[in-house]
């Protein structure tokens, strides 16, 4: 660049849980809420928003409580406006027929399933069979802790979770179809990372295969430039697909010794439409089968705070609020550090 011009990177990343609060409550701030709204339940619940998501959402539970002419927003209304950023609208009015919404059902439930039974996954937050944006139905997972690097145990079970709704089909219905398309190119793209850029491959090493460095104009390469001999272009392929097949079949394995469980969890879809984490660990998890499992998980995903009637509790103001909250979380205001972090 020419002397003088802006020729810095700033990198703004997505706010933790202490930054989502913070933003929730300058957002909030003249919002009539209710009583029971805890934003400390709703920082946890959204990881991954973005200032903007978050002001959609706060605007989005204005909107809806505003429908239904309700005097505060309650948590109800922060629950459906969460869903609706995060999977898109529903498109109530689309028909589907009792085929498709058994697949949908099926499909859903082998996802939601093999994620309860592998270890170390992130938590259930929802599964539904409504369709949303461009999906006939939606298996919705949110991390418990922030992450910022990935384990290879973790991306392999991943990988597994995607397959869980193909493998369920097959195992139930004893068909393909089109309805894992999205997910069978998310775990190609996924192993296919792991192979040649992560160094996750025992056969290939820890080596990088392919570049990264594109032209930024119309005419740049519309593939990637190998670095690499067609020998090892074979091996990359043979791995790849060694890392598919490996977890399509851990998938295979796990619905197959959980069948009566697939079929609970599809007729309870079937049934609701839509079933949170919690109902769906107690369907995996019956009488306190797996309770560790289920003790780690169930905390984050009952994160929708129980409804209080019709919100009768005169809603607190946001001074009292705000104090209120920091008293309890001792959380310093957005942007400063704790005297534990800063040390």
């Amino acid at each position: 660049l020419r002397p003088g011009r802006f020729d810095r990177q700033v990198v703004v990343p997505k706010p933790d849980i202490k930054g989502r609060l913070g933003i929730l409550r300058v957002h909030t701030r003249k919002m009539p809420l209710a009583s029971d709204v805890d934003l400390d339940v709703l920082a946890r619940g959204t990881p991954g928003f973005s200032g903007a998501d978050l002001e959609n959402l706060v605007n989005e539970a204005a909107l809806l409580a505003a429908r239904v002419n309700k005097q505060y927003i309650g948590p109800k209304d922060f629950e459906m406006a969460k869903d609706k950023v995060m999977m898109g609208v529903e498109r109530k009015s689309m028909i589907i027929s009792e085929e498709e919404r058994r697949n949908t059902a099926y499909n859903e439930a082998g996802h939601a399933l093999v994620a309860c039974i592998l270890p170390g996954t992130d938590p259930i937050h929802k599964v539904s069979i409504i369709p949303r944006g461009m999906a006939l139905g939606l298996t919705q997972q949110l991390p418990i802790d922030e992450k910022h690097t990935y384990a290879r145990d973790f991306l392999m079970s991943r990988l597994a979770i995607l397959f869980g709704g193909r493998v369920a089909v097959e195992l139930v219905l004893g068909e393909m179809t089109t309805g894992a398309g999205n997910d069978i190119e998310q775990a190609t793209g996924l192993a296919r990372k792991m192979v040649c850029e992560w160094g996750m491959s025992v056969e290939m090493g820890p080596l990088s295969f392919g570049k990264k460095d594109h032209e930024v104009f119309l005419g740049k390469e519309l593939s990637y430039p190998t670095d690499y001999s067609p020998s090892t272009a074979v091996q990359i392929d043979d791995e790849i697909r060694k890392i598919v097949m490996e977890n399509y079949d851990r998938a295979k394995e796990i619905l197959m010794e959980n069948m009566d469980k697939l079929h609970s969890l599809a007729n309870t879809l079937l049934e609701k439409e839509t079933v949170d984490g919690e109902d769906i660990l107690g369907i995996v998890f019956p009488e306190g089968e797996g309770s560790e499992v289920r003790e780690d998980a169930a905390a984050f995903a009952s994160d929708e705070p129980r409804d209080q009637g019709d919100n009768e509790k005169e809603p607190l103001t946001p001074e009292d609020r705000d104090e209120e909250k920091e008293a309890k979380l001792a959380i310093p205001p957005l942007g400063l550090k704790s005297q534990e972090e800063g040390g």
